[in-house]
């Protein structure tokens, strides 16, 4: 099957999942790399109503609902390259059924908290000698700095690289004043929250960073509350964040701030 093909299957498959179960079945590494760069490095299978992705041992897998309990998740997973890791995006029975019966074990919960903006936020005060600020061209390599710092023993944030900088960037939801910088006297950034904006209702906490250097100062919550200043100016009537389950001071931090968890906002991955 031709590219454009697998593309147009892709979409139409990724469409019909969210559509029915309410969860995007890409998550957004996935998304940008099949726009930017197609399948090029990757294993993929494609049939009428699914498909199988494999990039970097990490599979990406549907099936449309008119097409699943067929086996077709099954027969994919035999055309494509093994994988080491698979995430179930809105923890679909019917993944966690593959995941038994390939032995694949449940190794991660990646929540997603919610908070309405009609809950009133507290006032943003900012240490003495730091500056809250928006994002300006200049910061990029810091930026990408204490993102690499903050994220190191994560999988996926961690990779963050000045090509993904700039392809997050060109995106249409990109704003520099929804990057919100904290920075000390001398300019230097000491952490972010990068804020995002998805539609006119809708806005997200798309990541809070701060730098070894700078932690134990509060500002990861003095960050945070700018962002979400920031997004409740625009108008939005919700922000989402997802946040590991097991990031106890972060979960803390989110649920202080009026952010909740509802079971059915759980994303999983499973590991061979």
């Amino acid at each position: 099957m031709s590219t454009p093909d697998v593309q147009e299957t892709i979409a139409a498959v990724r469409s019909a999942c969210l559509q029915y179960d309410g969860h995007d079945p890409l998550d957004e590494a996935v998304a940008l790399a099949l726009k930017h760069h197609g399948t090029d490095g990757a294993s993929v299978a494609v049939a009428d109503g699914g498909f199988a992705l494999v990039r970097h041992d990490e599979l990406t897998l549907a099936v449309a609902p008119q097409a699943r309990r067929r086996g077709l998740a099954g027969r994919l997973l035999t055309e494509v390259a093994p994988a080491a890791r698979a995430w179930s995006h809105g923890d679909h029975p019917g993944a966690a059924a593959l995941a038994a019966r390939r032995g694949w074990r449940r190794t991660r919960d990646l929540w997603v908290m919610r908070r309405p903006t009609s809950i009133p936020l507290p006032e943003l005060v900012a240490p003495d000698g730091i500056r809250v600020r928006g994002y300006r061209d200049a910061d990029a390599e810091q930026v990408l700095a204490v993102n690499a710092a903050a994220f190191a023993h994560h999988p996926e944030q961690g990779s963050l690289d000045a090509t993904g900088l700039a392809e997050r960037m060109a995106e249409p939801w990109w704003d520099p004043a929804g990057l919100v910088i904290a920075a000390d006297a001398d300019d230097r950034v000491l952490a972010f929250h990068w804020t995002k904006q998805h539609d006119a209702a809708l806005g997200e906490v798309y990541v809070v960073a701060v730098g070894p250097n700078a932690q134990g100062r509060g500002l990861g919550r003095v960050v945070t509350l700018a962002g979400l200043h920031h997004l409740a100016g625009l108008g939005v009537a919700e922000v989402l964040l997802y946040v590991e389950s097991d990031n106890a001071p972060a979960v803390r931090l989110y649920g202080s701030l009026g952010f909740e968890h509802a079971a059915r906002d759980t994303h999983v991955q499973y590991s061979a």
